[in-house]
C-alpha cells in the first residue's frame, strides 16, 4: 500500500512540475539604455510576446493577455511562430491578438512555422483585419514629440529569401542616424545583425533551449543544435543589442524544463 502511494505521489508531482513548468508565465523586465534613443521616447516600453505556438493560456487566452496588459506597454511585437504548423488553429492565436490589440499597437513579423503550413497570406490578412501592423521586410516611423524612431521587420529566411537582402529591403529608407528596433524571429542570425550595425533586435525561435540546465543554460534549439549560443537575454556586440525571447508555447518537444513561459518587457532609455 505504501508503495502504491509512492507511486501516485510521484506521478502527481511530475504532472505539477510539468504543468508548472509550462503554464506558469513570467515577465522578465529589461533596460536598454542608448545615445540614439530620442528624448521624448525616454521610458518607451515595449512588450515582446513571441513563439506561441497556438498555445492556450486560460479561458480565451484571458491569463495571457491580462499579464500582457500588466505590463503596461507602449507598443507590443510579436516575433514569429504564433501558430504551429504541426496543430494549426489560427483562431486560437488570434484570440490572444484580438485582446493585444486593444492595449497597445501590435507589430507583428512570420517564424519558421507560418511558412511551414503555406499560409502566410491568411494570417498577414487576419492580423490586419485586427489592426495589427505586419512587417514584411518593411520599416515603419514611431512618432513622439516630434522626434521618431524605427521599427523594422524581416521574414523567416524558410520561405527561402537571404537574410541580408531582407535586411536591406526592410533597412532601404531608414537613415542610420535614427534608433532601430528590429523584429527578426532568428537569433543565430546575431553576426548579420550586427554586420549591419542594428541597434536592438527583438528575436525567438529558440525557446530558452526548451530544457535549462541550471547554471549551464540551454540545452538545444533549432538552427543551433546542442548547447546553443543565442536563447535567452541579452546579447552585445559592437552597436548591437539583441534581445531572446524564450517564447511561451512548444512545438516537437512537449514540455519545458526549468523554463517557464516569458513575456519580455524593454525599456528604452536616452543616454
Amino acid at each position: 500500500m505504501k508503495k502504491l502511494l509512492k507511486i501516485i505521489l510521484l506521478i502527481v508531482g511530475v504532472y505539477v512540475f510539468l504543468y508548472v513548468n509550462n503554464h506558469w508565465i513570467v515577465i522578465t523586465e529589461r533596460t536598454y539604455e542608448s545615445e540614439k534613443i530620442p528624448k521624448s521616447f525616454e521610458g518607451f516600453r515595449i512588450t515582446q510576446v513571441s513563439d506561441l505556438h497556438d498555445a492556450l493560456f486560460g479561458e480565451n487566452q484571458k491569463k495571457l493577455i491580462e499579464k500582457v496588459r500588466n505590463t503596461k506597454p507602449d507598443a507590443i511585437f510579436i516575433t514569429g511562430d504564433l501558430i504551429d504548423s504541426n496543430r494549426y488553429d489560427l483562431e486560437q492565436s488570434l484570440t490572444a491578438v484580438r485582446g493585444f490589440v486593444e492595449i497597445a499597437d501590435v507589430y507583428y513579423v512570420i517564424g519558421n512555422h507560418e511558412v511551414a503550413i503555406n499560409q502566410v497570406d491568411e494570417i498577414y490578412d487576419a492580423l490586419q483585419k485586427l489592426g495589427v501592423h505586419i512587417l514584411p521586410n518593411a520599416a515603419i516611423w514611431l512618432e513622439r514629440g516630434g522626434e521618431k524612431i524605427a521599427v523594422a521587420g524581416i521574414e523567416d529566411p524558410l520561405n527561402g529569401a537571404d537574410t541580408q537582402i531582407m535586411l536591406n529591403t526592410a533597412m532601404a529608407h531608414v537613415p542610420k542616424e535614427f534608433f532601430t528596433a528590429l523584429l527578426a524571429h532568428r537569433p543565430e542570425k546575431f553576426d548579420i545583425y550586427t554586420k549591419n550595425e542594428i541597434d536592438l533586435v527583438f528575436a525567438g525561435h529558440a525557446h530558452g533551449g526548451q530544457i535549462r540546465i541550471p547554471l549551464v543554460g540551454g540545452l538545444i534549439a533549432p538552427g543551433q543544435g546542442f548547447f546553443p549560443e543565442y536563447t535567452a537575454g541579452f546579447y552585445e556586440e559592437n552597436q548591437t543589442t539583441m534581445n531572446v525571447n524564450r517564447g511561451l508555447g512548444n512545438s516537437g518537444a512537449p514540455f519545458r524544463i526549468f523554463n517557464f513561459p516569458e513575456i519580455v518587457v524593454v525599456e528604452l532609455k536616452a543616454k
